[in-house]
């Protein structure tokens, strides 16, 4: 009797689809399964190529699953959707997840560990809070700019504007200073994840090798180090990149080659990260009046507009960053 080589899994909340082929593509299962039975199903069945797309839970299912002994593999959802034949249907789903885990060219994603899973959470909760505070900042001058109060720009300038609040109506207070206290709790908030990721990173070591990179700090090092702890995936520096979505888009066609600008793809979190560290070099290579041309940034800003030369170097930490996850080294910056 044929046994099962390859399964394709349809994640869901409570019900999972799966697809199951033997070596020579037959279909062996095809059924579904609730969540208290998947694991029990693969306890019985001797090590096979599992194949899911990489959302919410896949990589708790992962380290599960490869403890059993499995081979299991993530992949992008968007690289899965041109296997599916036609309909969609969990089934499907799951027939082309199966199809598309066994295809050479299928590029995957690394199972990534409880600690790194962890540390994500603690950046994505301190970017929503982030965005909230931005949120309260903003509704606190819209609702005072209608009474003629206003400050300047910038959220730093924001609670110089509670010291005008008795200037209100009387009506029109109490719902401003609720959110002047929500600003104060919500900035806590961000302090205390902040002390969070800066432990985090006191603890990691590939993270403070990587802040070794000029541009590249707390922040930047830590969700780079749980994101991505090895580029093993990654052919060159430059395909590192591209996840990263710091490369130009091409569409060419008949032979005309036309490149247009960076892609975009990829996690927009890590991007905004390098654009803002490389910002900050260039600010500071402003304020340090460095004479001009006596280096490639200094060349390029005289050649280019300031936010192309960001993303330039943005690209160029992420080479760094690749070859520091390679080497398992430290940056050293090369003296002229």
């Amino acid at each position: 009797m044929s046994e099962l080589a390859t399964v394709g899994i349809d994640l869901a909340k409570s019900v999972f689809q799966i697809h199951g082929v033997d070596e020579n593509g037959l279909v062996l299962v095809r059924r579904q399964l609730r969540r208290s039975q998947l694991l029990a199903f693969f306890q019985k069945r001797p090590r096979c190529l599992i194949g899911m797309e990489a959302c919410a839970g896949a990589h708790d299912w992962g380290r599960r699953l490869q403890e059993l002994g499995h081979d299991v593999r993530l992949m992008p959802p968007s690289y899965v959707k041109p296997y599916v034949k036609r309909g969609k249907t969990d089934a499907a789903d799951a027939a082309a997840i199966c199809e598309a885990v066994t295809r050479p060219s299928m590029r995957f994603v690394a199972i990534k560990s409880e600690a790194c899973s962890a540390v994500m959470v603690l950046h994505r909760t301190r970017d929503f809070l982030v965005r909230q505070r931005t949120q309260i900042g903003n509704a606190i001058r819209a609702h005072m700019t209608e009474f003629g109060i206003i400050a300047a720009k910038g959220a730093q300038n924001v609670d110089q504007l509670k010291e005008q609040l008795d200037q209100l109506p009387k009506a029109a207070r109490l719902p401003v200073a609720l959110l002047f206290d929500q600003l104060f709790e919500t900035n806590m908030r961000i302090e205390r994840l902040t002390e969070e990721i800066e432990e985090a990173y006191v603890q990691n070591e590939t993270s403070q090798r990587l802040a070794t990179i000029p541009g590249v700090g707390i922040l930047s090092a830590t969700i780079i180090a749980a994101t991505t702890p090895d580029v093993d995936n990654f052919d060159s520096a430059r395909d590192y990149a591209a996840w990263l979505g710091l490369t130009p888009k091409p569409h060419s066609t008949g032979g005309k080659q036309k490149v247009g600008s960076i892609s975009k793809m990829g996690n927009r979190y890590i991007r905004r990260l390098l654009y803002l560290g490389a910002m900050a070099q260039i600010m500071l290579r402003r304020r340090l009046k460095r004479k001009a041309g006596s280096d490639w940034l200094s060349g390029m800003l005289m050649r280019k507009k300031t936010k192309v030369v960001a993303i330039a170097l943005a690209h160029r930490m992420a080479r760094m960053i690749f070859a520091v996850l390679r080497d398992g080294s430290r940056y050293e910056p090369q003296v002229a």
